[in-house]
C-alpha cells in the first residue's frame, strides 16, 4: 500500500488557493488601456508589432468579430490572422536553443510574412527554419518553400534518394524538395536547373554527393550517353505495366461505333431485345440507338483505324438503357 501524501499547505496567513489563472498575455504597458485606447493602439500601429498583436485576441474574447475589428482599425481580417499566429510562432521561439538576439530580425514590419509561413512546423523544426531564414535571407515566398519542404520530407521515406539528405537540416530538406522536382521534369535539359538550385542549399555532404551525381547523370542524357543506372535505383522503382496508345489514335479517330454484346448462354431472347440500329453523329459523337437495353458488355471500335475494345461498365449500360438519350 503507498504511502498517503499530504496535500499542499499554505504559508503562514494566507488561504491555500489551488487555482491558479493564467497570465495576463498583454504586455505590460497595455494592460490597464480601456477598449478605446486599445482600439486607438491597433489603428495607429502604436509600438512593434508582436506587442499590439495581442490585443486582437483580448478584442475577439470580448466579442469582436474580424470585421468589427476592421471597421474600427481599419486593420483587415487577414492582416488580424497573420499578427496573431506570426505572435504565437514568435512566442514559441522564445527558449534556450534560440538566441535572443535573432530575434530582432522579426521585429520589422516584414517580420509577421515571415513567422507566419512556419505555422505548421513544430518548435524544433521552427527554430531550424528561422535560422537558416536568417542565413540566407530569405523572404515570404522562399520561407514558404523552406516551411513546405521541411514538413513533406518526413512522409517522403522510401523515395529514391531519400536516405542521402538529413532531415534535420533545413538546408537538406529545401534541397531534397528541389531534387524531387527535378525528377519530374520530362526533358534532361529541365532538371540541370533544379539540381543546380538543389545544389546551392544542400548542407551535408552526402546529399551534395548524390545531387551531384544526379547532376552528372543529367548533362550525360542530354548529350545522348548511355548513363548506368544503380541496381538499388532499378530495384526500388515499382512494375508498373504502362499502356501505350499508336502514335495518332486518338487525334485520328473519326467515328466511334458501339455495338452490343450479348452472350451465347443468354439464349435467342437476349439477342431480340439487343437494340438493332445506332447512329453516330460524326461531328459530336453522340450515339442514339433504337431502344433501350441492358447488357453485361459492349464492344467498341473504331472504324478508321486498328485497335478494338470489349469490356463492361454500368455507365456505358445506363446510357444505352435509355432510348434516343444522347450522352
Amino acid at each position: 500500500m503507498l504511502p498517503r501524501t499530504p496535500p499542499p499547505t499554505a504559508p503562514p496567513g494566507q488561504l491555500y488557493q489551488p487555482f491558479h489563472p493564467p497570465p495576463n498575455p498583454l504586455p505590460e504597458n497595455y494592460r490597464n488601456l480601456d477598449l478605446t485606447e486599445r482600439l486607438a493602439v491597433l489603428r495607429d500601429r502604436m509600438g512593434r508589432w508582436y506587442e499590439y498583436a495581442p490585443l486582437i485576441s483580448s478584442l475577439s474574447r470580448e466579442g469582436f468579430t474580424p470585421a468589427s475589428i476592421e471597421e474600427a482599425t481599419g486593420m483587415s481580417g487577414v492582416e488580424q490572422n497573420r499578427l496573431v499566429v506570426a505572435s504565437q510562432v514568435r512566442d514559441s521561439l522564445i527558449s534556450d536553443d534560440f538566441p535572443d538576439d535573432l530575434l530582432h530580425y522579426f521585429d520589422s514590419y516584414g517580420g509577421p510574412d515571415l513567422l507566419y509561413e512556419l505555422r505548421f512546423l513544430n518548435a524544433r523544426q521552427r527554430i531550424v527554419a528561422t535560422k537558416h531564414t536568417i542565413e540566407r535571407r530569405l523572404e515570404s515566398k522562399g520561407v514558404r518553400e523552406l516551411a513546405r519542404s521541411m514538413k513533406d520530407f518526413p512522409q517522403r521515406r522510401g523515395d529514391e534518394g531519400w536516405d542521402a539528405f538529413d532531415r534535420h537540416s533545413a538546408g537538406d530538406c529545401l534541397a531534397y524538395a528541389r531534387f524531387r522536382l527535378s525528377r519530374e521534369a520530362i526533358a534532361n535539359e529541365d532538371r540541370i536547373p533544379e539540381l543546380e538550385r538543389s545544389l546551392d542549399v544542400v548542407e551535408t555532404e552526402s546529399a551534395r554527393a548524390r545531387v551531384e551525381l544526379e547532376i552528372e547523370k543529367a548533362i550525360k542524357k542530354a548529350a545522348g550517353e548511355e548513363v548506368e543506372e544503380l541496381e538499388a535505383e532499378v530495384d526500388a522503382r515499382p512494375a508498373v505495366p504502362v499502356v501505350r496508345l499508336m502514335y495518332g489514335e486518338i487525334s485520328e479517330a473519326s467515328i466511334v461505333l458501339l455495338l452490343p454484346v450479348v452472350k451465347e448462354t443468354d439464349g435467342v431472347k437476349a439477342v431480340d431485345l439487343a437494340p438493332r440500329r445506332s447512329q453516330t453523329d460524326a461531328d459530336l459523337g453522340i450515339v442514339e440507338v433504337d431502344k433501350g437495353w441492358w447488357t453485361r458488355g459492349y464492344t467498341c471500335w473504331r472504324r478508321e483505324g486498328s485497335w478494338w475494345w470489349r469490356g463492361a461498365r454500368s455507365c456505358w449500360r445506363k446510357a444505352l438503357a435509355r432510348p434516343q438519350r444522347r450522352w
